[in-house]
């Protein structure tokens, strides 16, 4: 993957952080665009060259990380984001990832592991390849090239990673899939506490596909394995 030909768009309020962003990306050829609001992220986002992908930090001024990704995701879902956060709970990174971002980096960070986060994303961002077949289980019905979902063909309104899981367990029906290999199906790789926010995503899944969530009919918890849909 050459960097030269991948345009990153840097979204930080703080120049240091700003700075260091962009010199460990020019390292490696990447060019670097760079804005301090979420506002000026959103009116470059309209304008050509469009990004491959977003550094996006959560704790913007004004309109914050979360509202711009929800915004970015809307208009494009193939574009990589990889959000920045001063904080480590899990809330925050499960927020940021059901709201549609790929990756996380917790602040301050290894200049040389977010270019490797930043590789990761856009690899992953590349091989998103929508199927031509729907996936049905009952009386759900996934589309995978608008990424919507339904039941009975009412909207079920689903974040982009609460349809990514849900995915992975109707391409797999009665098959057990640890959390192991459905966070690989979500994220892409296995992080540590992904585990615990795989269940967070499961309980709000259930929550809107299951007509009881405390007895669920589609994603089945199987104890000390993982989950099963059917």
């Amino acid at each position: 993957m050459e960097g030269t030909d991948l345009l990153v768009l840097v979204v930080e309020d703080e120049p240091l952080t700003r700075l260091a962003i962009r010199t460990a990306l020019a390292k490696e050829g990447f060019p670097v665009i760079e804005v301090e609001s979420g506002e000026e992220a959103l009116v470059h986002f309209e304008h050509v060259p469009s990004p491959d992908v977003v550094i996006l930090d959560i704790g913007l001024p004004g309109l914050n990380g979360f509202e711009v990704c929800r915004k970015i995701r809307e208009k494009r879902g193939d574009i990589a984001i990889l959000m920045l956060t001063s904080r480590s709970e899990p809330e925050d990174k499960v927020a940021g990832l059901d709201l549609g971002a790929d990756d996380y980096i917790v602040k301050p960070f290894n200049p040389r592991e977010l270019v490797a986060r930043v590789r990761a994303v856009l690899r992953r961002s590349a091989q998103r390849t929508p199927s031509l077949e729907p996936l049905v289980f009952g009386e759900l019905l996934l589309d995978l090239h608008t990424q919507k979902a339904f039941k009975s063909g009412v909207d079920l309104n689903l974040s982009p990673r609460e349809f990514a899981l849900l995915a992975a367990l109707l391409r797999h029906p009665g098959q057990v899939l640890s959390r192991d290999q459905l966070g690989k199906e979500v994220w892409g790789e296995i992080r540590i506490g992904s585990a615990r926010a795989l269940d967070v995503f499961v309980c709000k899944l259930r929550d809107k596909i299951e007509d009881d969530p405390s007895c669920p009919k589609c994603i089945k918890t199987v104890r000390g394995a993982g989950y099963v849909c059917g």
